[in-house]
C-alpha cells in the first residue's frame, strides 16, 4: 500500500513541539526533553505538545507546569491516535565516513521517513566501528534519530541498527554508477564507502541501482536514496518507466 501522508500523522496537529514518552496514559518526559520544552522553547502552561510512544501511537498534551523538574509537566489533552506504519518499510544502509557526517546522514534519513538506518561495514571502509567505539557511535546515532524524529513529527521512531557486513544485509540493492532505476521492488538500498564497492560485494547484490549521472559523496548518496525511496512510497516520486 502506498499513498500520501495519512491525516492521522502528528504533523496534522498544531502543536509547539513533540516528545517521545514510554506511557501515553501518564506521559513523563526526560530531563533533556523537559529542558528543551521549558528552557529552550519557553513553553507556558496550556500550550500544546504532542507525546508519542515511537510505535505509531500519539496524543495531544499540554504543558501543565512551568517547572521542568515537575513530574506532571505534561497533561493529556486528547485521545490516543494510531498512525499506520508506512508500507513497504524502507531501509538505507551506509558505510560511515569520517567526522560528524554519519550524524547528519541519520538526521536527514529520519526526517525523510526512512524506517531502518543500517550502518555498514564494507571491505573498503576507511572508518571502522568495532567494540566500544561501535557501541558509543550507535548510541549517539540513536539519540540523533530520536531528536530528528521529534522535530519532524514522526509517530514511528526509526530503527538505527547495529553495524553489519554486506553479506548480512540480505536482498539489498547496492548503489552503483550505471545501475538500474531505484524502485520499491528493492526497498533496501546500500551505499558504499568513498572508495567504492569491492567486486565480491557487488557479486552478492540483489541488484545495483543508479542515483543519477553525477558522482555523489557517500553521505549525499545515502540521503538521495532515502528521498527517492520515501518519495516512491508516498507517491510524490513517479517510478521510472
Amino acid at each position: 500500500m502506498t499513498g500520501s501522508l495519512p491525516s492521522t500523522a502528528p504533523s496534522s496537529v498544531d502543536a509547539a513541539a513533540q516528545v517521545f514518552v514510554d506511557d501515553l496514559a501518564a506521559p513523563m518526559v526526560g530531563d533533556d526533553d523537559a529542558h528543551h520544552l521549558v528552557d529552550v522553547l519557553r513553553l507556558r502552561p496550556g500550550e500544546p505538545v504532542i507525546a508519542a510512544d515511537g510505535h505509531g501511537a500519539w496524543c495531544r498534551c499540554r504543558i501543565a507546569a512551568r517547572d521542568r523538574r515537575a513530574s506532571g509537566l505534561l497533561e493529556v489533552d486528547g485521545p490516543v491516535v494510531v498512525s499506520p506504519r508506512p508500507d513497504p518499510p524502507v531501509t538505507v544502509a551506509f558505510a560511515p565516513v569520517k567526522g560528524d557526517r554519519p550524524e547528519w546522514v541519520v538526521q536527514k534519513l529520519t526526517e525523510l521517513g526512512v524506517d531502518t538506518i543500517q550502518p555498514l561495514r564494507t571491505l573498503r571502509s576507511v572508518v571502522r566501528w568495532d567494540g566500544e567505539r561501535q557501541a558509543r557511535s550507535i548510541e549517539r546515532l540513536r539519540r540523533v534519530a530520536r531528536e530528528a524524529a521529534s522535530q519532524s513529527r514522526r509517530a514511528w521512531l526509526p530503527v538505527v541498527a547495529d553495524v553489519v557486513a554486506v553479506p548480512e544485509l540480505g536482498g539489498a540493492a547496492l548503489a552503483e554508477p550505471g545501475g538500474g532505476a531505484l524502485t520499491l521492488a528493492h526497498p533496501v538500498v546500500a551505499i558504499g564507502p568513498e572508495g567504492g564497492w569491492d567486486p565480491s560485494e557487488l557479486e552478492q547484490a540483489a541488484a545495483t541501482v543508479g542515483l543519477g549521472d553525477t558522482v555523489l559523496r557517500a553521505e549525499t548518496a545515502a540521503v538521495t536514496a532515502g528521498a527517492l525511496l520515501c518519495g516512491l512510497r508516498a507517491g510524490t516520486v513517479r517510478p521510472a518507466i
